[in-house]
């Protein structure tokens, strides 16, 4: 496994891609080592995916979008490696590259279990929402649109009016600083109740000025309620499950299946969704809960839009969500 430019303690992507792939390797005796570039660039993912096969490790995962011009350089080149990249999609990987078949990419609807962590916050009572993405990449701007859907649909039924602070591109980095920290603390100090935070570390700062503030919050792309008291709910994508799948069907024999693929994983493969078992839902119940996850299977009853150009050209309002764009 190769790190982008997080760690394997980074309580997200490096860090659950990391577990899966290592629970693996022991459940199933493989050799397993993980790689950090020395910087975050291309060149210096290159250099420590081909340091990786210069040692003899012949299956590669990478966890996330930033990798996308270091597999378009390395993968056609290694036929002989499997190449497993999660979060990364076509767009990342640049214009005109085909997938060749020693790679296996996963892209996820963000934009559902957004709808879902959005839908939930205004059923407990939360009328006063934020949401926070580090960078404008599509898997952040999808995972805002879906919380905007979400707080809307769950506004109208309750009957609430819902009013939600909204920046997708603080700082264009998705690390934790005092600046972030303090911009959130006076979010909460001016009335907002519970921020929605997409970017790996970045969500340490929300946090901080949530526990600062008695405020609440929600996690992003895997269960962050053992990270801080303060989450309420958490927005995940299945990378563990992903990776798992992946590695499973290659050690199996059955690469054939899965090479040169990409997957938009959604409901339907239990790729996304809520910990409801961890979630601190006192008015959402079990059966509520299926029955959202259920409508948005194929066939079921409710589409979320994933087209989010209108809505930050600022061309798309909400009747029960008012949005003030912060940048």
């Amino acid at each position: 496994m190769i790190t982008d430019y997080g760690d394997i303690t980074d309580q997200s992507f490096n860090q659950t891609t990391y577990e899966a792939c290592k629970a693996f390797a022991e459940a199933n005796g493989v050799d397993f080592q993980y790689f950090k570039p020395a910087g975050d660039n291309t060149a210096d993912r290159v250099a420590m995916i081909e340091s990786a096969i210069d040692q003899g490790y012949n299956v590669i995962v990478m966890p996330g979008y930033a990798f996308g011009a270091a597999i378009a350089e390395t993968a056609p080149n290694f036929s002989d490696v499997k190449f497993i990249a999660l979060d990364v999609s076509a767009g990342d990987l640049g214009e005109g590259f085909v997938v060749p078949a020693n790679l296996y990419c996963a892209v996820y609807q963000e934009e559902l279990c957004g709808y879902m962590a959005g839908y939930a916050a205004v059923k407990l009572g939360y009328k006063n929402l934020g949401f926070l993405g580090g960078m404008a990449v599509p898997a952040v701007q999808r995972y805002g649109y879906g919380f905007v859907q979400g707080a809307n649909d769950a506004a109208e039924i309750t009957g609430a009016s819902v009013e939600m602070k909204y920046s997708y591109l603080y700082g264009d980095s998705f690390s934790a600083s005092p600046g972030l920290q303090k911009m959130v603390d006076g979010w909460y100090k001016s009335g907002t109740q519970c921020v929605f935070s997409c970017g790996g570390e970045m969500c340490d700062s929300v946090f901080e000025a949530a526990s600062d503030n008695n405020g609440k919050t929600i996690g992003v792309d895997v269960d962050q309620s053992s990270v801080s008291d303060t989450v309420i709910t958490s927005a995940m994508k299945g990378l563990s499950a992903a990776a798992q799948k992946v590695l499973t069907s290659f050690y199996a024999g059955k690469w054939v299946l899965v090479g040169g693929l990409m997957s938009n994983l959604g409901v339907d493969d239990n790729a996304v969704g809520l910990p409801f078992a961890t979630s601190k839902f006192k008015k959402l119940t079990g059966s509520e809960y299926a029955k959202l996850v259920n409508s948005m299977k194929s066939g079921g009853t409710l589409t979320v839009k994933n087209d989010f150009s209108a809505f930050l050209a600022g061309e798309e309002t909400f009747e029960n969500v008012a949005v003030s764009f912060v940048k």
